[in-house]
């Protein structure tokens, strides 16, 4: 991949716009409720900072009318916390007063500009070429010297902050940035057996990722799990119930029941599929096994069962590389994590693990687990890669 990183960037004297995600969970009082976002950039803002550079910084946090579209100041007062240089932060992104700011930074000291949302520009997603046009680009390219993106988990997105600077300054990968891709990217070197744990509710997103692994056998074993669990079984002509049933189809992925049959008829004896499901029943848990389907009446599958768990778990601990992406139920309920927890577990004992951020991420930092090899920080982003299709910001950074 033709990307320069910061092996490449002479970063002495020079003043770096860094795009950095750190879009995290807010309190009711609008503090940082989780900072794991902002201390994943550490690593890329200290060495900017201690080689000499003034760092700009831009970020966004939430969506436009969510509960955590909020201004950056927070992130910018932890970021003073983390890193050994003084940040700022400034209420506006490329305003005259923020590029003056941006002008007036010394070598070794940071800026967190206003969240780039605030702009309607940066909603919306652009060609690299118009991005360069947007306001936030036209007006703040000028105050700087050269782009770094660090914002994986942002990267399968268009956005004027994305990839319109590049086309403006040079662009380099900050460290997060750098070590995604070539873990993600180079999952076909790793050793085998390799199996793909794919659960959670993103049931398009992984399905498309089982196909791209199987069709470029990239996997020995593809364990389902979860809402993509369900839909596998259903398009096994297993009868989850109606309660299963209705989610599904009022999720719209009753569609995709179609293509998981497609997959089971050409690569059936690579896919694995839950052998029972935990349901709710009389206020507990309760596990049915697939021979005895369909469950109750308005018993909807919460969490795959015990008998899952085992025989997944023993597939795991003979494989040398696991992939994990998404939960294998509804883990925020305890009665429902069982089956995450353990099958999490298991991957972390094996030889090499790489875990795809997002709702997989959140379930290891809820469990406490640990010992895996690489944590991804962008769930969007990393689907996207497994799925071999190209991420925009990365595209922007290679031309």
């Amino acid at each position: 991949m033709s990307i320069e990183t910061l092996d490449d960037l002479a970063v002495q004297g020079t003043t770096l716009g860094v795009r950095i995600d750190i879009n995290s969970p807010l309190t009711d009082s609008g503090d940082l409720a989780d900072d794991a976002r902002l201390r994943a950039h550490v690593d890329t803002l200290s060495e900017l900072l201690e080689r000499g550079g003034a760092v700009a910084v831009l970020a966004h946090q939430g969506r436009p009318g969510g509960d955590e579209f909020a201004g950056l100041r927070p992130h910018a007062d932890r970021l003073d916390e983390l890193l050994s240089a003084p940040v700022s932060y400034c209420d506006a992104t490329f305003s005259e007063d923020a590029r003056d700011v941006v002008r007036t930074l010394d070598g070794g000291e940071a800026v967190v500009l206003e969240n780039t949302r605030f702009y309607s520009e940066e909603y919306m997603e652009f060609p690299p070429e118009k991005a360069a046009e947007t306001h936030l680009v036209d007006r703040l390219a000028p105050a700087l010297d050269a782009y770094v993106n660090d914002a994986f988990a942002a990267a399968h997105r268009s956005q004027p902050s994305l990839v319109g600077f590049p086309t403006r300054l040079q662009g380099y990968a900050g460290r997060v940035m750098e070590r995604e891709l070539d873990v993600l990217g180079g999952i076909e070197t790793t050793a085998r057996p390799r199996a793909y744990v794919l659960g959670g509710a993103k049931v398009s997103d992984s399905i498309g990722v089982a196909r791209n692994v199987l069709e470029r056998d990239l996997a020995d074993h593809v364990l389902t799990a979860g809402v993509v669990g369900n839909v596998f079984l259903f398009a096994d002509g297993a009868d989850v119930g109606d309660a299963t049933a209705d989610f599904i189809h009022d999720q719209g992925y009753w569609d995709y029941i179609d293509d998981a049959a497609d997959l089971l008829e050409e690569y059936g004896d690579r896919i694995r599929l839950p052998k029972d499901v935990a349901v709710e029943r009389d206020g507990d848990r309760h596990e049915v096994a697939r021979e005895a389907f369909p469950p109750g009446d308005g018993e909807a599958a919460m969490d795959v069962g015990s008998a899952t768990v085992d025989a997944y778990s023993s597939l795991l601990a003979n494989a040398e590389t696991v992939v994990l992406n998404g939960p294998a139920g509804v883990f925020e309920e305890e009665t429902f994590a069982h089956g995450t927890r353990e099958l999490y577990a298991a991957a972390a004992e094996s030889a090499y693990s790489i875990v795809g951020g997002g709702d997989t991420a959140a379930a290891i930092r809820r469990f406490g687990l640990d010992g895996f090899d690489h944590v991804s920080t962008g769930g969007g982003a990393a689907l996207r890669m497994l799925t071999g299709e190209p991420l925009p910001a990365v595209e922007a950074l290679e031309e």
